[in-house]
């Protein structure tokens, strides 16, 4: 490793061809250089790349870093020049600061706590088993995303926020199409719409007739209408993508690391080791920024106040100064912790759901299927581009010994 500062030339990086589950080499080589690096921005103004494991973590913890969204005046893609960034809209409290983030957050934390998470296993081994069947029932081959990664975390968090079942198709549908980067602007804006636009409906429903479910108990609460429908969505967003590209991105990984594999379908104690292990190697929410609401120093560097700080979790999470042969993916690694969920009070509200799905669903796919495979070479697998918040692949053709 050198102490000379390292300049991104782009952004976003493309990964290198043939390597998937790695992170950008750019950026690799960037953590190489150290643990910060100089990214330039689209106005011609300078921001900063967190590459290594302790300086993301401790920027997620420092209360001087912002999450506002109206602290977005400077962006690696974006020219604003004099457009204003509007602060979120009300209840969107992933980019907030606190108080507005505590008054929101607060009243779920205990009702993603793990106990509740783990009363959910029955339901999510039930949803699993139903979709696992269809696929055995319709035969090989099966395209793995939309016959069992997506739908599983679909149809939980529609059941945690009370989505009637007749809406759940049509509702998913538009959450795909305005969290996909790659539609076109009008569709994108549509989907968007008419998602908000249901959301309000739902909230409405749940205010006049509660069920037994997260959102109506919320309309209990002094959050306003309008609030509700927003960390509705962020709920929706969260709970449906992360989850969703996890399962399918990490059943790749797998079958590209048959040793791995092996591993895990001989020993179901490894199941949680697994998981912890994914989620560190393939780190989908790979990237998150912060605004530095004062003059800062991080990694031996000033970094001013208003200045945007874009924090790398795919290279944290691959840091050899934090883990031994960070690039192997090792289902009884010892040296555990990573950053997948965030740190600090942004930390990952739905993890252990997520955790809870991951847990219940990826064996019960390997072990239903013991011949599981790509029906396609491995190079031919269609993945998300660097652009998309969540990583991961588009569609997994898969096929087994019928």
């Amino acid at each position: 490793m050198t102490d000379s500062l390292h300049t991104l030339t782009t952004y976003p990086i493309a990964r290198q061809p043939g390597c998937p589950f790695d992170p950008p080499a750019e950026l690799i080589e960037a953590r190489e250089h150290g643990p910060i690096s100089r990214l330039p921005f689209a106005d011609g103004h300078q921001g900063w790349m967190v590459t290594g494991f302790d300086l993301v973590r401790s920027v997620l913890a420092d209360a001087r870093f912002s999450s506002r969204k109206e602290l977005m005046r400077h962006h690696p893609l974006i020219d604003f020049g004099d457009i204003e960034v509007p602060p979120a809209p009300p209840g969107e409290f992933l980019l907030m600061d606190a108080p507005q983030h505590g008054r929101y957050r607060k009243p779920l934390v205990g009702r993603f706590t793990v106990r509740r998470m783990r009363l959910l296993t029955e339901r999510v081994e039930q949803v699993t088993a139903e979709h696992l069947d269809a696929m055995e029932q319709a035969g090989p081959p099966a395209e793995l995303v939309t016959a069992f990664a997506k739908p599983i975390p679909a149809i939980m968090i529609c059941e945690l926020l009370g989505v009637p079942y007749e809406d759940r198709g049509r509702f998913q549908d538009q959450i795909d199409t305005f969290l996909d980067r790659e539609s076109n602007e009008e569709d994108l804006i549509a989907a968007y719409t008419a998602t908000q636009t249901y959301l309000a409906e739902l909230v409405a429903a749940k205010r006049a007739n509660p069920t037994d479910d997260l959102l109506s108990d919320l309309t209990d609460s002094d959050l306003s209408d309008e609030e509700l429908r927003g960390m509705s969505l962020i709920l929706l967003a969260a709970g449906l993508d992360t989850t969703a590209n996890m399962l399918a991105l990490g059943t790749f990984a797998l079958l590209q690391n048959p040793e791995q594999l092996a591993a895990l379908r001989a020993d179901p104690t490894l199941t949680e080791p697994a998981v912890e292990e994914l989620m560190r190697y393939l780190s989908v929410a790979k990237t998150f920024y912060r605004t530095a609401l004062e003059d800062v120093e991080l990694g031996g560097h000033t970094i001013k106040a208003g200045t945007m700080v874009f924090l790398s979790y795919n290279t944290a999470n691959r840091d050899p100064e934090r883990f031994t042969d960070p690039h192997l993916l090792d289902i009884q690694r010892q040296d555990g912790g990573h950053l997948a969920f965030g740190h600090g009070a942004h930390q990952c509200l739905g993890q252990q759901l997520a955790r809870v799905e991951m847990r219940v669903a990826l064996p019960a796919l390997l072990n239903r299927f013991p011949t599981l495979r790509l029906a396609v070479p491995a190079e031919q697998v269609a993945l998300r581009p660097e652009t998309a918040d969540i990583y991961g692949v588009k569609s997994l053709p898969v096929t087994w010994d019928a």
